[in-house]
């Protein structure tokens, strides 16, 4: 009980929010047809219930026509049950894949808004794999929150439906013991409700370590399957480095934590199967021990006997409803709190998004970036970056150089607006664009003409625009390929991804243009070649790059230097102009 209370709780602020959304009317006019389905088929087990007394009293008397009778009664309540199931089944089905999809759509949203996926990694990531979190674990949340609603629902509803049956025929066959008759008024209601409760606190005892147990196996398979997809992101280097044999110990490794994990979870799995395996064995002929000696000592007939042991198992069933799902629930608590963990890590995010001591990002004005008592530090709370008062301006070519680690690429991500460690502003021209251009850029998985558009959508530019831009950055034979869809940044050399990221450029014309050593994979012809086409394409829009070559000062109308100032580094003058 001091578990299930937040676990409800958490339950109910996952879930209720789509039942509350755009898709409202949808979700509900579905689960109201499906709780309408499930309300039915109990009364159609009230009726085969009482369906039973009299089939077999027909047997027992050997009363032919009612037998008839009967066999046509069963199977138009059959029939009808079979079209509710199926029904039943559809619209649950309707309803997961609506859910499913709002909730899928919300959490993109809030992990994708404003950086968040990429602050919830500086953090350290707690919500490890949210590619599982968003897929499996939404559907199962989705699967086992109905399964599990409506099947407790079940439970109450029979349980209310059968006990006044089984009340009223334990009075009609009053309990026999060694040839005695005892009165006790609803003796097998009483029965079923003590061997349902020890049976649901034994399974409990046997089985509440596994949701501790299911929660880790979906950790370590996500774990070995995100360094699955890390081994086929980077196979040429592994291949160059001959790091097979390398890779093969350090999955083996993670896989043998899914095996272990595996292991532990066969092993508690057995416990309660054999435990609720006996249990459910028992249960079915338990009823028939109780009311067994009322029958032979002929206080009912047949027909009542087996109603009765009807109308006991329903209540019995209702009342062990956790003992039947226990597995199912230690997995549902596991999806539970690890979709509450993402939503925690989403919801870090944006508080360290929004708290006031961070780097304020302001846009305002129209002239250059302004960087004023700007401080940055490493998430662990190290100084990294000091640049107490600085512009880039606006038209200007600025080379960054400095030694690795010095910050030049933390400054970049700073003004791009996802950094927020450290304390100062940054004051960007309001209505700016800009571009970041790392060292390796990204193209998403599709055609050719999607990766160079990005994050336009596709279409934005035309072929002829997109051709133009190809010829001049070197690339003129792709211009043949833009509707050819693959994985750009393992199919090109680096070489051409980069040339591909100016491509980009080329098309976006932004007025701000950050190079964090875009060219650097280029040789030096290649690279003043392109860093000419920038200056002839793009006259206007302000330059920063990051480099190491000397042969880049030629291209910037001035050079700063991040150079160590105590624990941190800071902005100084370079060779080529002063910095203001």
């Amino acid at each position: 009980m001091n578990n299930i209370r937040p676990t409800l709780a958490t339950v109910w602020r996952i879930a209720a929010p789509y039942f509350s959304s755009e898709d409202k009317w949808a979700g509900r006019i579905l689960l109201a047809a499906v709780i309408a389905i499930e309300l039915a088929v109990v009364g159609i087990n009230v009726l085969i219930n009482q369906w039973n007394a009299r089939f077999y009293n027909a047997l027992q008397d050997r009363n032919w026509d009612s037998f008839v009778s009967e066999i046509i009664y069963f199977c138009v309540v059959v029939s009808i049950f079979i079209v509710l199931a199926v029904y039943q089944l559809y619209l649950n089905q309707w309803l997961q894949i609506r859910w499913r999809k709002w909730m899928t759509a919300q959490y993109l949203g809030d992990w994708l808004h404003q950086a968040n996926h990429y602050r919830m990694q500086l953090q350290g990531d707690a919500a490890d794999n949210p590619d599982q979190r968003m897929t499996d674990d939404v559907k199962l949340f989705v699967d086992r929150t109905l399964n599990i609603g409506i099947g407790l629902l079940n439970s109450i509803v029979t349980l209310a439906s059968f006990v006044g049956i089984l009340w009223g025929l334990s009075n009609a066959a009053p309990l026999h013991l060694f040839g005695q008759e005892y009165a006790i008024a609803g003796y097998l209601v009483w029965g079923a409700l003590i061997y349902s409760v020890l049976g649901t606190v034994l399974t409990h005892l046997i089985g509440w370590p596994l949701v501790g147990i299911d929660f880790r196996q979906q950790q370590y398979e996500a774990d070995f399957r995100f360094n699955l997809v890390r081994v086929r992101e980077n196979s040429e280097q592994i291949a160059l480095l001959h790091g097979e044999q390398a890779e093969r110990e350090r999955l083996m490794v993670r896989f043998g934590r899914v095996v272990e994990n595996w292991l532990a979870i066969m092993s508690r799995t057995k416990k309660i199967t054999a435990f609720t395996a006996s249990y459910n064995q028992a249960s079915v002929i338990f009823p028939y021990i109780l009311v067994a000696p009322a029958y032979f000592a002929q206080k009912i007939q047949l027909g009542g006997m087996m109603q009765t042991a009807s109308a006991f198992s329903n209540v019995q069933g209702a009342l062990s409803f956790f003992i039947t799902i226990y597995r199912q629930l230690a997995e549902w608590q596991a999806v539970v709190n690890r979709l509450d963990g993402f939503e925690a890590g989403i919801a870090a995010a944006r508080e360290l998004a929004s708290r006031s001591e961070r780097v304020h990002v302001v846009k305002a004005g129209d002239g250059a970036i302004d960087l004023k008592d700007l401080t940055l530090r490493l998430p662990n709370g190290t100084p990294l970056v000091n640049a107490g008062k600085f512009s880039f301006r606006k038209g200007e070519r600025t080379l960054m150089t400095g030694p690795s680690g010095s910050g030049k690429s933390t400054l970049f991500r700073a003004i791009a607006g996802i950094w927020p460690f450290g304390t100062g502003s940054i004051t960007i021209p309001a209505g700016a664009t800009m571009m970041m251009l790392p060292q390796r850029p990204y193209f998403p998985t599709g055609s050719l003409r999607g990766a160079i558009e990005y994050p336009a959508k596709e279409g934005t530019f035309t072929d002829g625009q997109i051709s133009e831009a190809l010829k001049q950055v070197g690339l003129p034979r792709l211009a043949s390929q833009l509707d050819e869809h693959g994985h750009w940044n393992r199919t090109l050399s680096l070489g051409e991804q980069q040339r591909l990221g100016l491509t980009r450029a080329l098309l976006h014309t932004p007025q701000y243009l950050f190079l964090d050593e875009a060219t650097a994979s280029l040789d030096e012809p290649s690279e003043a070649a392109l860093y000419q086409l920038l200056e002839k394409r793009l006259p206007t829009t302000t330059i920063v790059s990051i480099g190491h070559r000397s042969t880049l000062d030629a291209f910037h109308q001035r050079n700063i230097v991040l150079a160590r100032d105590g624990d941190r580094f800071a902005l100084q003058k370079g060779n080529s102009a002063a910095v203001s």
